[in-house]
């Protein structure tokens, strides 16, 4: 029988239901139990990739081409594990398969209800979530908080298969304690609230881990778990903590797991892998001792909403940078930049000398794409170490033809459609989806092959990394994709012969992956995101690569 675990949020959103399902599942896992990990989000788009990432937060893609809440992220960065598509789950996705089978007549001629049918649409994709996984164990998140009306028919998939399943579902809140500056003191009414509003949509929780500043103390637990309807030793505290991949060691000691197969579940509680533990423990260890900086500069366009910084938009690739610099004790402090200022006021390309080194990462659409341009260029000639991705590739592409190669008016079709020299161009499946409006997961998604070029910075990294480790002459790299443009093959001689060096190529397509240059400290671009593969335990070796070579260059 495969179990499931439900974590609802309660109060407000970003309270971290992602980063605890990670660790219920990563502590199971620990245990030798199989474990998948699924999202269920309230919005209904069929999914992430048409949405805003200032509004939604970073659309991360799956080695099987999913594009998914970032929360998917988390769950691969601390399972180790790549989680498949179908663990995705929208509103949007709900519906359309509930509509399709009722045209296709699969109700038999019956009158389709949103209740129970639309509930019973998710209960059957978390069955088959847990038959493909063979999974001892899900861990489903239910995105929103409880008593919106957005999540509620997913409250009441919980429900129901708790109704059919009593002994196989428990349900975890993740909820809010604040400590109101004010006041001097941790109030638990949020809580009930929340706790309130989850047994009115008829599913009590059997656990609460209560989110707050500091550890919560005997007379606040004791309060929640008299007016939640729990025991005492259903309250667990989860304080704020960095890195939050120390919240699986605060869980554990907390006794969470125990607690919960035991009392919920009926089952014995196995030790964990010392194996698993040693390993992680290291991890830890490496960021507590983490001491001398290096400075990277992240030149985005996303992160800003008002007065405030989304980090979130970029969230794979400040991960991706810390697990390189935690892998080399390195303590990683990063800075964005906004390329838009690049173009009204050159003379801030000076702060970029600043830096142990500066990304260019992904992105879409023309606004700040001369600003990054011209970063790029000062990051070549000033011989600063530079790690682009995706639009930071093809804008690198751009620049080098341009200041370079003499193409002067070289640009990508996605900004100019007149340019005379379209170096970054879409390729002719692409055009026809983008004319008949067809944008939704219609961009080239997942993982795709790379071929590496020998004696190269790229070859050089991948054949030290643990995954590619070997004596073979030649490596095949399997790396995440999401994008429409690729370079434009007709210009690539050209900029061969001026001294760019395409040294990783699709080999099905004959499409450029990676460019590097040599006589650089370290200027290497991909078309697809190494950030998204990056994990705490396994940094990505182009990250670590790029660290490495920051670690040597000091700032001016």
């Amino acid at each position: 029988m495969t179990r499931c675990i439900f974590v609802v949020g309660g109060v407000m959103s970003g309270i971290g239901k992602g980063v605890t399902a990670a660790s219920i599942a990563k502590l199971l896992k620990d245990r030798g139990f199989s474990v998948t990990t699924i999202k269920i989000d309230p919005y209904v788009n069929v999914d992430a990739g048409t949405m805003n990432p200032i509004e939604h937060g970073e659309v991360f893609v799956t080695a099987d081409g999913m594009e998914c809440d970032q929360d998917i992220g988390t769950y691969e960065r601390f399972l180790n594990q790549n989680v498949p598509g179908l663990n995705s789950i929208t509103t949007g996705q709900i519906y359309r398969a509930v509509i399709e089978r009722e045209r296709g007549l699969e109700y038999e001629g019956r009158c389709v209800e949103v209740v129970p049918d639309i509930p019973e649409e998710v209960i059957r994709r978390l069955r088959l979530a847990a038959k493909k996984s063979k999974a001892a164990f899900l861990v489903v998140e239910i995105g929103g908080t409880a008593g919106e009306y957005q999540n509620v028919l997913f409250l009441e998939a919980a429900r129901l298969l708790r109704l059919k399943e009593p002994k196989s579902v428990a349900v975890v809140l993740v909820s809010y304690v604040p400590i109101p500056k004010a006041l001097f003191e941790m109030k638990t009414k949020p809580t009930q609230q929340a706790a309130r509003m989850l047994q009115e949509a008829g599913l009590p929780p059997d656990i609460i881990v209560a989110r707050a500043a500091t550890i919560i103390d005997g007379p606040r637990r004791k309060k929640i778990a008299l007016f939640c309807n729990v025991e005492e030793n259903d309250v667990f505290s989860a304080p704020d903590t960095s890195p939050i991949y120390a919240v699986p060691t605060i869980l554990e000691q907390e006794g969470l797991l125990e607690r919960l197969l035991k009392k919920h579940f009926g089952m014995r509680c196995p030790r964990r892998k010392q194996a698993r533990i040693q390993q992680w423990q290291k991890m830890l260890t490496n960021i507590h001792a983490s001491q001398k900086p290096v400075r990277i500069a992240i030149i985005g366009k996303y992160f800003a909403s008002g007065n405030f910084v989304l980090p979130d938009v970029y969230l794979s690739v400040i991960e991706a940078v810390k697990h390189a610099a935690w892998a080399l004790r390195l303590k990683p402090e990063i800075t964005w930049l906004h390329a838009e200022e690049y173009e009204k006021n050159p003379k801030k390309l000076r702060e970029l000398s600043k830096f142990s080194g500066v990304i260019v990462p992904g992105g879409f659409g023309e606004r700040g794409v001369e600003g990054k341009i011209r970063a790029i260029q000062y990051l070549r000639t000033k011989k600063v170490p530079f790690l682009g991705l995706c639009l930071g590739m093809q804008l690198a592409v751009v620049e080098y033809a341009r200041h370079v190669a003499g193409l002067t008016r070289a640009h990508s079709t996605e900004i100019n459609v007149k340019t005379p020299y379209p170096v970054i161009d879409l390729m002719p499946e692409q055009m026809i989806l983008l004319k008949e409006k067809r944008l939704g997961g219609s961009m080239r998604l997942g993982t795709y092959p790379c071929k590496i070029t020998p004696r190269t910075t790229a070859f050089t990294l991948y054949k030290k990394s643990r995954a590619t480790a070997s004596r073979q002459k030649n490596i095949l790299i399997q790396e995440r994709h999401r994008h429409r443009y690729e370079v434009n093959n007709n210009f690539r001689k050209k900029l061969e012969k001026k001294g760019l060096l395409f040294s990783g190529i699709n080999p099905q397509r004959d499409l450029v992956e990676i460019i590097e240059l040599k006589k650089h400290p370290f200027f290497i671009a991909t078309q697809f995101h190494p950030e998204l593969s990056s994990r705490p335990l396994m940094p990505h070796p182009l990250f670590s690569g790029f660290i490495r070579a920051a670690k040597k260059k000091t700032p001016r």
